[in-house]
């Protein structure tokens, strides 16, 4: 398949974007009233507003022809459709299959996956009832209280963003805790409030293997006989999320509580699977469900509705056009949402593993940008910390804004305020502040002479600088699966414009290797590989000052 750069399109778009570079959005939206309804999508509880972007008539048009000479509708159809789009790997891709409620059989190598998907979900509503309802308790016969999560990546980012998210959508009997990092830190300081004999782990690793994860259950495990003395009890205290029965069984769980999934379920996707069992305890299984019900939604306009009033290939296109044609490197996620404060790690990790890569998928070294950094932080907090840098600094950081027009609290002067920064955060990214107006405000405040001058400089602010705004009509279990989908899907449409797998993740295994070299020296005391001079010399120091 040709690179995009080799496309008569591309050379378009190049030069398109020249034509218009040196525009302003403020002079764009001044010669037309109408931007807004133009460059905006309603589509059930969302509203995307993207004409504060760099665009004009003529760029989506393009943007979109880009997209279909890329075969975007065809490889979409090809994950849907149960074909191995992940070929690093040889597997389908078939996260979608975990929250498909249409009841339309999904195939792989000929075989319908919906029974086993949809017999692993009883399972799991059976569970969380019997933890939520007391019916399930602890090794002296007291009802769980607390739930503590053990994964990492998407074993734990997912569920743990989820979890927060939905806090308080409805009686929680539980407390659910999460550990990801092998840090002994964290694992004592999430242990040291609880109770052994009211407390349940989920053990969340596919292979159960993996080095952080294992070790965590292990301390864990410790903990528990410390307190307890009780081997017998690991069964009623530990249950599993993997495939890797032997092992889990070996650890001392029942096999019956181990929740599988497939090698078709990527980790950065797994939240809607078995790996979603910590967000069914934390706020039961109906919630659980409207959050598959809320993606399925998503994965269904991904597939029917028109590219250019398609969600997930609005924003997705958009973001090539930045990273390719404008050079943006980053990207900013911000919710306007405190209960969305983990949205963006979650997204960090869908984006940047997924599309994070020099290699397209045909094995060749690309010639153009790819996955730009994606990081932020719920407004109104990054205000008052990182904003500066986007108004007035010199990289170009596209932005996303994402608020609730209903709110969860019954503060609804608190959300006022919020929507109003939301609302006055893109205005003043869009417009910027020119010198006269730096001027006048200065004038109306009395200011004169030199200091007049000092300050104005520092206050023109170039403005220009692109946001998208989504508007979720109310944070629900519904709504927000529909948001992860959303991101999911736009990654995925990136990653078609880009010639990448999205799906494989194989640049993070050689820090893994080489620490599984080093590991054995810091514990004998003794250096037995070669290392450069670098390495060498921290290990030696390490060593020594043990």
């Amino acid at each position: 398949m040709p690179q995009p750069i080799e496309l008569p399109i591309w050379a378009e778009l190049q030069a398109h974007h020249q034509r218009i570079s040196g525009l302003h959005m403020r002079d764009l939206f001044d010669a037309d009233p109408q931007r807004f309804e133009r460059f905006s999508v309603e589509a059930g509880d969302f509203l995307l507003d993207y004409s504060k972007n760099r665009i004009t008539d003529e760029t989506l048009p393009l943007l979109l022809r880009l997209a279909r000479d890329r075969r975007l509708e065809a490889w979409r159809d090809r994950m849907f459709d149960g074909e191995r789009i992940n070929n690093t790997e040889g597997r389908a891709v078939l996260h979608t299959a975990l929250r498909n409620r249409s009841g339309r059989p999904v195939f792989v190598d000929g075989e319908d996956v919906m029974p086993a998907v949809r017999a692993v979900l009883q399972r799991m509503r059976d569970f969380s009832a019997r933890v939520r309802e007391g019916d399930w308790t602890g090794c002296s016969g007291q009802r769980i209280r607390d739930v503590v999560n053990i994964g990492i990546g998407g074993s734990d980012l997912g569920p743990l963003m989820v979890c927060h998210a939905l806090a308080g959508c409805d009686e929680q009997p539980l407390r659910v805790h999460f550990v990801s990092n092998v840090d002994g830190c964290m694992i004592e300081q999430v242990l040291s409030d609880l109770n052994p004999e009211t407390t349940l782990f989920i053990v969340a690793s596919k292979t159960f293997t993996t080095q952080e994860t294992m070790t965590n259950a292990h301390s864990a495990r410790d903990w528990y006989l410390r307190a307890t003395g009780d081997e017998a009890g690991i069964a009623r205290h530990f249950v599993a999320v993997s495939t890797n029965r032997e092992a889990v069984a070996a650890f001392g769980i029942d096999t019956a509580h181990m929740f599988e999934f497939w090698e078709w379920v990527g980790g950065r996707y797994s939240l809607w699977s078995a790996i979603g069992l910590s967000i069914a305890l934390a706020v039961g299984f109906d919630a659980f469900e409207q959050l598959l019900d809320g993606a399925h939604w998503m994965d269904e306009h991904f597939r029917h509705a028109p590219l250019e009033r398609n969600l997930p290939v609005i924003l997705g296109l958009l973001g090539v056009w930045y990273v390719n044609f404008f050079g943006a490197e980053t990207h900013a996620i911000l919710p306007y949402d405190y209960l969305l404060q983990f949205l963006p790690n979650h997204l960090q990790q869908l984006d940047m593993e997924s599309n994070g890569k020099s290699v397209d998928r045909d094995g060749r070294a690309v010639g153009y940008a790819t996955g730009p950094i994606v990081w932020g932080a719920p407004g109104i907090n990054g205000q008052h910390a990182f904003y500066q840098l986007i108004h007035q600094g010199t990289h170009l950081v596209p932005a996303d804004f994402i608020a609730s027009r209903r709110p969860r609290t019954r503060l609804t002067h608190h959300h006022e305020i919020v929507l109003s920064n939301f609302l006055a955060q893109t205005e003043a990214l869009m417009r910027g502040r020119t010198r006269d107006e730096a001027l006048a405000l200065q004038r109306a405040a009395g200011v004169s002479g030199e200091v007049i001058e000092q300050r104005v400089a520092q206050m023109v602010f170039p403005g220009n600088n692109p946001t998208n705004s989504l508007i979720v009509e109310r944070l629900t279990p519904h709504s927000l699966g529909a948001l992860i989908a959303l991101y999911e899907h736009k990654v995925f449409v990136q990653g078609v414009i880009w010639n990448l797998n999205s799906f494989d993740q194989w640049g993070v295994e050689l820090g893994k290797q080489l620490a599984s070299r080093i590991l054995p020296e810091l514990r004998s005391g003794r250096l037995e590989q070669a290392h450069d001079a670098s390495t060498e010399g921290l290990i030696r120091y390490l060593l020594a000052k043990r």
